[in-house]
C-alpha cells in the first residue's frame, strides 16, 4: 500500500502546485515554461503508474466501514456524468462554460461515489485523496479566478457527452479485467 501512497503523493502534490501560485511561478522561471511542463508531466505520471501497482497488490481488502447501498446504485450513473465531465473539461462545450471547472466536479462526483461504494482501506486512502484534491483545487481555482474565456460551440458538447458516455461505457465493461473487480465494488 506505500506504493499506491507514494503515486498519491507525487501524482497530487504536483497536481497541488498550482494553488500555490507564487511556488508555480518560480519553479516555471527556473525551468521554463517547457521544463516545468516536461517535469510535470514526468512527477504525473510516474505517480499514476505507482498509483495503479500500488492499488493492484494491495493487501487484503479490510473494510473500515460497510458500503452505501445508494452510492453502490448510483456509480454507474454519476461516473457516465463524471466521464462526460472530463472529456468537455479542454473543449470550448457549452457544459464546461456552464459548470467552469468540469474536470474537478467530474473528479468529485467519481472520487466521492467510489469512495462511499468501496469502504475498503485502500479504497478510501485511494478515493478519499482524490476527492480531497478536487475540493482543494476548487476552491483554489475560484478563489483565483482560473476561468479561461472561450467561444462555446454546441458541437463540441455533442463530442464530449457521446465519448463521455462510450467511455464510461467500455470503463465500467472492462473494470473487472483492468482493475480485478466489478464496477463499483
Amino acid at each position: 500500500m506505500w506504493i499506491m501512497i507514494l503515486g498519491l503523493i507525487l501524482f497530487l502534490g504536483i497536481h497541488l502546485v498550482p494553488v500555490f501560485p507564487n511556488l508555480r511561478e518560480s519553479l516555471a522561471q527556473r525551468l521554463g515554461d517547457r521544463g516545468y511542463r516536461g517535469v510535470f508531466s514526468i512527477i504525473s505520471a510516474i505517480g499514476l503508474v505507482l498509483i495503479v501497482v500500488g492499488y493492484s497488490i494491495r493487501p487484503e481488502r479490510a473494510q473500515l466501514f460497510t458500503p452505501f447501498s445508494g452510492a453502490r446504485s448510483a456509480a454507474p450513473w454519476l461516473v457516465s456524468v463524471a466521464f462526460v465531465l472530463f472529456a468537455a473539461a479542454n473543449m470550448p462545450a457549452h457544459i464546461r462554460r456552464a459548470m467552469h471547472h468540469p474536470m474537478l466536479i467530474g473528479l468529485m462526483l467519481w472520487s466521492g461515489v467510489h469512495l462511499l461504494a468501496n469502504g475498503d482501506v485502500a479504497g478510501t486512502i485511494l478515493f478519499g485523496s482524490f476527492f480531497a484534491y478536487s475540493v482543494v483545487d476548487l476552491f483554489s481555482v475560484i478563489a483565483r479566478g482560473a476561468v479561461k474565456n472561450f467561444v462555446p460551440q454546441a458541437k463540441f458538447d455533442a463530442i464530449a457527452i457521446v465519448s463521455g458516455l462510450v467511455l464510461a461505457y467500455l470503463t465500467m465493461r472492462f473494470h473487472p479485467a483492468v482493475f480485478g473487480t466489478g464496477p463499483v465494488i
